[in-house]
């Protein structure tokens, strides 16, 4: 057992065998989550759709944990979509609640453990007291170094692509034949962040929900039917040696 573990998992457990799996030199430097399932979960125990909601957020502060003691690099956490402000009222503005919430109670943990957080989405959609907290965050955070936290709000993949080609024509000194893919991709929400080389997503459905559009490109999709709510460090852990035993080409010849 790797000494950062011990006393985290039970030794002999299935978290300590999956341990034992991982090659801590091939770990994905960005690992990004689709937290899919709270309402189906709160469903089935004839609760109400926000209870899903909270009990997901026990999901999320295991899943930074854990990615932070495997020193992943970054994190993205598909948190409140574009499309989510279909839901109704009520729902939408416990959700926003429970998200103020979560930056109030977050300022020590991510200072003690070197962690930063960044926003991506259209700012300007979300709600002004939490967008205040969520800023207050970032700037605390800044200087983070052991892991970046993305965290997706207001966000539509579509939306990010325009809004970078609109980005991209206001800069009158550019010429078309300036622009190739590095240029376009520093006008996204994630400049200098790499690609996400691994995507989770929960409760089975199999798509990506217009998410991280242009950056999931040659992204490996790990997908498991567990609900949001019910994911724990052994599913993480899970989809890392998994991951590790694919060959990525990107679309070259693999070795076999």
């Amino acid at each position: 057992m790797r000494p950062e573990w011990e006393g985290i998992v039970e030794l002999g457990s299935r978290e300590a065998d999956l341990i034992d799996q991982i090659d801590f030199n091939r770990l994905p430097q960005h690992v990004a989550i689709i937290m899919d399932g709270n309402g189906r979960w709160a469903r089935q125990r004839n609760l109400p759709r926000i209870e899903g909601h909270r009990a997901g957020a026990k999901s999320v502060q295991e899943v930074v944990e854990t990615a932070a003691r495997l020193r992943i690099s970054y994190l993205t956490l598909f948190a409140f979509s574009k499309e989510n402000w279909k839901r109704p009222k009520q729902e939408i503005n416990t959700l926003w609640h429970l998200l103020e919430e979560y930056a109030r109670s977050r300022e020590n943990v991510l200072l003690k453990n070197d962690l930063r957080l960044k926003v991506i989405g259209e700012r300007e959609g979300i709600p002004q007291r939490v967008r205040r907290e969520l800023e207050k965050l970032e700037r605390l955070s800044a200087d983070g170094q052991r892991m970046t936290i993305l965290l997706a709000l207001n966000y539509g993949g579509r939306a990010e692509i325009v809004q970078a080609c609109r980005k991209l024509l206001s800069q009158a000194e550019l010429k078309p034949d300036e622009i190739d893919e590095n240029t376009f991709a520093q006008y996204l929400y994630t400049p200098g962040i790499p690609d996400p080389d691994l995507l989770i997503r929960t409760s089975g459905e199999l798509r990506i929900s217009n998410f991280l559009l242009w950056q999931m490109a040659y992204t490996e999709f790990w997908i498991t039917p567990v609900l949001w709510p019910d994911f724990r460090k052994v599913h993480f852990l899970e989809a890392i040696v998994d991951y590790q035993r694919r060959e990525r080409r990107f679309g070259g010849i693999g070795s076999n």
